[in-house]
């Protein structure tokens, strides 16, 4: 769209034009401080867009497997609670002992499908993004970690002996969003009314856990992701001979790995925290 000129000059301008044009200024030479730059809804930091990456890279060369090799790698990757049975009947999967260890967490870097990528990706992007910022990238990729472990943890006490290998990142998306509402609506922060940049909004002190789970809007969100979740059984699935069934177990078990171990993360130190709403950060209503 164009933007129509500011001012403009005829050739020969009359006598009465010119006292107009003595306070008026072409467009170019407009202070750039008049119209600042607009700050992106969404940035996404290094470590976000590297983790990212990572899932959809991953998803990309499956893709490109043939079908016996795909499921494979589901096998050597994804988690699969029946490796830990330790009776007589147990049997042999790829990797060995290896792969005890390393699937409590390589299972979060697969998926089944786009819309499973994509509904993961699409959850983790605000909160992420934030949590990113706070916590650097060596802690992030950590604390996604962590969260996957516990989303593993929890779906292998709720199914063991289970044959279907669980994949998908929703623990660690599940955590990200815990962690993330210990300071999302301190004023200042990424959901509050009163928000800086990214960068001031991602280190705005954290609220204590209990002081946390006092606060009504932290209490809303926390009824509506389990609501969510509940209804839509989004994230992380079992994939067995009879489909896929939600491995929301895991879910749950990243979530409150996220909430309960935060400050062990968390670079911010404590301060001043105001938590609630004053009346400069509330919108205007008229």
């Amino acid at each position: 769209m164009l933007i129509p000129p500011s001012c403009v000059a005829a050739q020969n301008p009359p006598i009465w034009s010119i006292a107009r044009q003595s306070r008026c200024r072409p467009v170019d030479a407009l202070d750039p401080s008049d119209n600042p730059p607009r700050e992106p809804i969404l940035t996404l930091p290094g470590a976000l867009t590297a983790y990212v990456g990572l899932l959809v890279a991953i998803h990309v060369i499956r893709a490109l497997l043939p079908v016996d090799l795909d499921y494979w790698t589901i096998e050597l990757f994804g988690f699969i609670p029946k490796r830990y049975d330790q009776t007589l009947l147990s049997m042999p999967f790829p990797g060995g002992v290896g792969a005890d260890i390393w699937t409590f967490v390589t299972y979060s870097l697969l998926h089944a499908n786009l819309s499973h990528i994509g509904f993961n990706i699409l959850w983790l992007l605000p909160f992420g993004s934030a949590l990113a910022r706070r916590f650097g990238a060596v802690r992030f990729f950590l604390f996604m970690a962590v969260t996957a472990i516990a989303g593993a943890a929890a779906h292998l006490v709720t199914h063991e002996h289970e044959l279907a290998p669980m994949i998908g990142a929703s623990a660690s998306v599940s955590g990200a969003m815990a962690a993330a509402i210990r300071f999302a609506f301190v004023r200042g922060s990424f959901l509050s009314f009163n928000r800086g940049d990214a960068d001031q909004a991602a280190r705005v002190p954290a609220l204590p856990l209990f002081r946390a789970l006092r606060d009504t809007r932290v209490i809303g969100f926390l009824a509506v992701w389990f609501g969510v979740n509940i209804i839509f059984g989004m994230g992380s699935i079992a994939v067995g001979s009879e489909g896929a069934t939600v491995a929301w177990q895991a879910h749950i078990g990243g979530f409150f790995a996220g909430l309960l171990l935060f400050s062990l993360f968390d670079p911010v130190p404590r301060g001043h925290i105001d938590a609630e709403p004053s009346q400069s950060d509330m919108p205007d209503l008229h």
